[in-house]
């Protein structure tokens, strides 16, 4: 039984109120969040409210939903009507939206507690949580190792327990790749499966809002509870006749599991995270599930076709921002608009958010723009066929979901090795695939090491059903000796 089923069980017997529990991780919150640096805002006022309505409704004895009373928390790109959204950054410091995002909505319908919005890389540009604009999210594992990004404060809020769940975005591994850093389950859905209104835009090709939790039932309740059609984002218009949830117990026996080579066998892959990958691969083997050898070497130029991307569409993105449609301005006397702009932009933007601009704006210059972005283009067509070839082979894919266990922090900053941290967890972006991180192993320093079960579009279920029977049969618990309780 996941963490929400438990919490609905004791709202549902009065074995403890929802005020009383939403205080107990406000505490937490205020204990350790200096320390963890999970949250960017703190919704008090808002999570007590709610609280005291599912109180309210419990004492009329009206029925609940299984999420509502149920404290969660926001990544800070998440729109938020009210509450203040910075993308954690100088830019957006001082924006309050004015809605809600549809994935919010959703939960907010359900009475979801919010407690606040969580820590991340600025406008999600980053995989160790560094580069936001306050203090980076602490691994609550081994504080001098990082979190990972871009959904750092998530993570950290739900692996030190100061959060039941919560919502990330992934773009490139932003929720998969801080999920194995963390020992959480993390989900990223098909491209189309949530909606993406009210989320602020990075690489809008690739990204996705998906849950992150303890465990797979967890994961499950919260996808079902924000998926499905939305009128308000045109590539969100397949709704889900039937729960995730309701599949979690399905027989696995005579799927097929994938395996590729170029991840199982190679070189940029540590050792101990290969040994953790082939024991899952091992314990559905013995669970009845037929193991199929794929070659895949397109997924190699995984990593240069994401960051050009990526960064193309950032640089058409961002340029909103200007100081004078959206976000800081600058202050002082100007000689032109040019210079108003260029103030702003420089004064407002970190490092690294400022290097994906540069480089998107380059790589869709001129002549430049066919030799780079439209080959890029050309090469994502490529891998998304490659994959749909692999589907016929086999049900699932299983692969490491990082190269290695979460590494010390400022280690690898600016570096080339840093951006080959997401080699794993690129191509489901760029191939539009579910795939969800699940934990799998502890390396020998004790940090948690994460598997990727990879689906074909719109297999959630498939993929949460793998994933929860490897929950079952490895026993996986989860443990923290920060924030609330067990």
């Amino acid at each position: 039984m996941g963490k929400i089923e438990r919490i609905h069980s004791s709202l549902l017997s009065r074995e403890v109120s929802c005020r009383e529990l939403t205080e107990e991780y406000l505490s937490a919150i205020e204990r350790d969040n200096s320390t963890l640096s999970a949250f960017v805002t703190v919704t008090e006022d808002c999570a007590l409210e709610t609280a005291d309505k599912v109180d309210k409704k419990l004492s009329k004895g009206e029925s609940i939903g299984m999420l509502s009373g149920v404290p969660m928390s926001i990544k800070d790109n998440i729109s938020t009507k009210g509450i203040r959204t910075t993308c954690c950054s100088k830019m957006l410091w001082n924006y309050t939206p004015v809605y809600d995002a549809t994935a919010y909505s959703r939960l907010k319908l359900q009475d979801a507690v919010l407690l606040g919005k969580n820590n991340m890389d600025e406008f999600a540009m980053g995989n160790t949580g560094e580069n936001s604009c306050i203090a980076p999210s602490k691994n609550p594992f081994d504080m001098s190792r990082v979190t990972g990004g871009s959904s750092s404060g998530s993570a950290c809020a739900v692996s030190s327990n100061l959060s039941v769940y919560s919502l990330g975005s992934d773009t490139g591994g932003s929720v998969r790749q801080p999920a194995a850093f963390c020992g959480l389950v993390g989900l990223k859905p098909t491209f189309g499966a949530v909606s993406r209104y009210g989320l602020i835009a990075y690489a809008s090709s690739l990204e996705q809002i998906g849950p992150m939790a303890t465990s797979v039932e967890d994961v499950s309740l919260v996808f079902d509870a924000i998926s499905g059609k939305d009128v308000l984002d045109s590539t969100c218009n397949r709704e889900y006749e039937e729960s995730t949830f309701s599949h979690l117990n399905d027989s696995i026996k005579g799927k097929r599991v994938g395996i590729i080579r170029e991840f199982s066998q190679g070189e940029h892959i540590s050792s101990e995270v290969k040994e953790a990958v082939n024991k899952v691969v091992c314990t559905y083997e013995a669970m009845g599930a037929n193991v199929v050898e794929l070659t895949m070497p397109e997924l190699l130029q995984a990593v240069p076709v994401y960051y050009i991307i990526a960064c193309a569409e950032a640089s058409s993105n961002l340029a909103r921002y200007d100081g004078i449609r959206y976000g800081y301005r600058a202050q002082g006397d100007f000689q032109s608009v040019h210079e108003l702009i260029c103030r702003s932009r420089s004064e407002a933007f970190g490092k690294e958010v400022k290097r994906r601009i540069l480089m998107g704006t380059n790589v869709l210059s001129g002549d430049k723009c066919s030799y780079y972005y439209d080959k890029a283009k050309l090469l994502k067509d490529n891998i998304c066929r490659q994959f749909a070839r692999a589907f016929e082979k086999c049900d699932v894919i299983i692969t490491p979901t990082t190269p290695t266990p979460a590494f010390e922090c400022n280690r690898k900053a600016e570096s080339v090795e840093l951006l080959c941290e997401d080699a794993c967890a690129i191509p489901a972006n760029l191939a539009s695939l579910p795939a969800v991180n699940l934990p799998c192993g502890v390396s020998k320093t004790g940090l948690p090491i994460g598997v990727q079960i990879i689906g074909n579009k719109f297999c959630e279920a498939l993929v949460l059903n793998m994933a929860y029977k490897y929950q079952q049969e490895a026993q996986l618990e989860f443990c923290t000796k920060w924030g609330v309780s067990q």
